[in-house]
């Protein structure tokens, strides 16, 4: 038993733990899941530090009921138990990203209040931004909540990607990043991104009614930046061409999409930006269209 898949197992149930109660409401459904967690950790049940965090759970489901303070007992325990830090703090919250997720997905009913603690996490931890799945998460989010009404259609969406963290086993959980839906994708692309040109290698996909690509690809050089045609782990950004239309076909981008999914799914920092971003930013460091 590694000390690294300790702590993954200890910060997923923080994570899960967070998203269950992230409405203050915990139901059926959601206490089965907790209960997935002990089932699936029982055969380390006599090994530190599982032989304190099995009993303090099932003492707390007992009455098949897990109050605030029964909540806060455990993650303080969690917290203790996992002060050795094997992890980093960045890998440490994206186990517990997975975690709340999961935990918001668990009754397959997710809330305005549960979209918008959620939202509250991921603005608390804009540390992890750049890092997947963060990114696509923050994306489908802000979107949801944009217009203040969440649509029975955006939780659909919501719940399909949710869902794919209801695995407890790492191995097994996010097979398809990206949702598909009538031919566009859904949280693709980072929502608000820091994008700095200077030594950063940029590639372009799909066109736009802007500029050219040319012109893009001269305005990256011109403020200091890269250029490259196929997607590796040196890319710093990808950027998406939507032809003047927020939603995008999937035959348009799919093959450096997908490339750039892979390697954002390995660790590699690499954002995929919408090409409003691009051209904002672009236009905050003093270049535009009658430059070129």
């Amino acid at each position: 038993m590694s000390r690294a898949i300790i702590e993954r197992s200890v910060n997923t149930l923080v994570g899960l733990l967070r998203g269950i109660n992230i409405d203050q409401i915990i139901n059926q459904s959601e206490l089965s899941f907790l209960q997935q967690w002990i089932y699936e950790h029982q055969h380390l049940a006599n090994r530190h530090p599982f032989t304190e965090l099995i009993p303090k759970i099932r003492t707390a489901f007992e009455d098949h009921i897990f109050t605030q303070d029964e909540y806060d007992d455990v993650v303080w325990l969690c917290d203790r138990l996992n002060q050795g830090q094997y992890f980093d703090d960045i890998t440490n919250d994206l186990q517990k990203l997975h975690g709340i997720i999961g935990g918001i997905a668990s009754d397959r009913l997710i809330s305005d209040f549960e979209l918008r603690g959620l939202s509250d996490w991921l603005n608390e931890n804009q540390h992890l931004k750049s890092l997947w799945p963060y990114d696509e998460i923050e994306s489908l989010v802000t979107g949801v909540l944009a217009d203040k009404i969440i649509s029975d259609y955006e939780r659909e969406t919501l719940q399909e990607f949710f869902q794919q963290f209801i695995s407890l086993h790492e191995e097994r959980t996010i097979d398809e990043p990206l949702i598909e839906k009538n031919g566009s994708l859904v949280g693709l692309c980072a929502v608000c991104p820091d994008i700095f040109f200077q030594d950063s290698v940029f590639s372009f996909t799909g066109s736009s009614r802007k500029y050219t690509r040319s012109q893009m690809e001269e305005q990256v050089l011109a403020l200091g930046g890269k250029i490259a045609n196929i997607i590796s782990k040196k890319i710093n950004y990808l950027v998406i061409g939507a032809a003047g239309n927020p939603c995008w076909a999937y035959a348009c981008y799919g093959r450096k999409v997908e490339q750039a999914v892979e390697l954002r799914k390995a660790g590699y920092k690499l954002q995929i930006i919408h090409e409003s971003d691009f051209h904002d930013a672009v236009a905050d460091a003093g270049l535009g269209m009658d430059d070129f």
